[in-house]
């Protein structure tokens, strides 16, 4: 079980100090030249997450914002904000913006949570010369409509896995952090989460 500590925010949010947490164990197919990464960070308000994917074919059809980001090129964050309780949230985005934020024990039981207005989580992806990557933020307020009694302090455990995949793209491919253990592409494994260690 890979283990990746989240650093506490400065003043300013500075992603060139923020460790990497590599999105490179290959699952289910032949390695097709994408990788990915990620950083996380924090403060007493909010979790602060940095998705980037190296890939020449990006796919990004999908607009709406309560579309199937999967299909497209698609950067994700799963993650149990509470050690204590089974349930996790999974946060998906494509380069459009378009996102699924779900929260659930599995794929079986998970309810799909569709915010009100614009995009929410200030989410701002943005295309490089070889690739794409996309930032948000997840406000310890929003997480305490499901968790009530959440804090994002020094010391705090959770579980958590980082993913890239891209189902309809010219050469589907499945990334993740932590490996997942099965026959068949499936994220939604809480019991394949790494730990991650709020600093």
């Amino acid at each position: 079980m890979r283990e990746y500590t989240i650093v506490k925010k400065g003043e300013t949010l500075e992603w060139s100090r923020v460790p990497v947490l590599p999105i490179d164990t290959l699952l289910w197919r032949e390695d097709c030249g994408i990788s990915a990464f990620a950083k996380i960070c924090y403060d007493e308000e909010n979790l602060y997450v940095y998705l980037e994917a190296k890939e020449e074919n990006i796919r990004a059809v999908e607009t709406s914002p309560i579309g199937s980001p999967w299909e497209d090129s698609c950067l994700e964050f799963f993650f149990r904000p509470e050690i204590d309780d089974d349930r996790y949230m999974n946060f998906e985005f494509n380069p459009n913006a378009c996102f699924y934020v779900g929260i659930g024990h599995s794929l079986e039981d998970l309810m799909r949570l569709i915010p009100d207005g614009e995009v929410p989580f200030n989410a701002n992806p943005v295309r490089t010369e070889d690739g794409w990557y996309i930032t948000y933020q997840i406000p310890l307020s929003f997480l305490r409509i499901f968790f009530p009694h959440i804090q994002f302090t020094s010391g705090k455990e959770i579980r958590a896995n980082c993913y890239k995949c891209g189902n309809c793209t010219v050469h589907p491919h499945y990334l993740s952090w932590n490996p997942v253990v099965c026959e068949k592409p499936a994220f939604h494994r809480p019991e394949d989460f790494g730990v991650m260690y709020f600093e």
